[in-house]
């Protein structure tokens, strides 16, 4: 078990997989990354199609204690924002909850879980999966009926995928959840809403939304110190924390 550890695989199934089946060799914040991923999975059980050595696959082991780990997906939007501004100087937008989009399109996808191990599984911790699309094609998202992905080089930025892995992956890690938690793990996403909602590209815009079976469109109005986001319909005030939300107007609808 070593601090802060980053492991990286020249191929593996999936790496939230990997993750949970190694979590008790890992310190309280560590990850596993490759790119070529060939059984991950999307949000929803939506297929997945691997992208060999055009894309970050990235899962962070994170085994602190949070009082808010429902909001863990925000703030893991937030730090894979920031590391790409540094690498790449592009500003992703953010669809509530986790997705970054650039270009109007999706280029980031986040997938988090909590996981438990130890004797009795009495241990708790939880799982960050982040895919990054770096440089593949729009033959790519033709082929896998993506018509709403992008990649970072598609947007016009200049991708080296002999280094870029590796420096993203490390700065998620030590900046992007280990720094962050001191704040996060005891305060929650409060701390965060004001970026976050800076960056939230839902706001002012009318969604659709489906929450638990409970349906609804109306006008995305804010972000709450619970993550949640705000929606008035004509109904009154709604605040979804849980299911799919479409906006309208961005390609269709994302």
């Amino acid at each position: 078990m070593s601090l802060n550890e980053v492991r990286c695989l020249p191929q593996c199934g999936s790496t939230n997989l990997y993750a949970k089946e190694h979590i008790e060799e890992f310190g309280p914040v560590g990850a596993v990354y490759t790119t070529c991923q060939t059984d991950g999975r999307g949000r929803l059980g939506r297929r997945w199609v691997n992208a060999a050595g055009q894309a970050l696959y990235y899962t962070a082991v994170l085994k602190v204690p949070m009082v808010q780990p429902g909001t863990l997906p925000l703030l893991a939007s937030l730090a894979v924002r920031k590391q790409l501004a540094l690498r790449y100087g592009v500003e992703c937008a953010i669809k509530w909850p986790n997705d970054l989009l650039l270009g109007g399109k999706k280029v980031v996808g986040i997938l988090c879980e909590a996981v438990s191990y130890g004797t009795n599984d009495q241990g708790r911790g939880y799982l960050c999966g982040i895919g990054i699309n770096l440089a593949q094609p729009q033959s790519y998202f033709d082929q896998a009926e993506l018509p709403y992905g992008t990649s970072l080089l598609l947007q016009g930025a200049r991708v080296d995928l002999e280094t870029d892995p590796s420096w993203l992956a490390e700065g998620l890690t030590d900046f992007g959840f280990d720094r962050e938690l001191y704040t996060f793990g005891p305060e929650g996403f409060a701390p965060y809403r004001e970026e976050y909602t800076a960056a939230c590209v839902n706001l002012g815009r009318q969604v659709s939304f489906n929450q638990g079976g409970h349906a609804g469109t109306g006008t995305a109005t804010g972000i709450d110190s619970e993550g949640r986001l705000i929606v008035r319909t004509d109904s009154g005030e709604e605040r979804v924390f849980t299911g799919e939300v479409s906006i309208h107007g961005i390609y269709g609808h994302l």
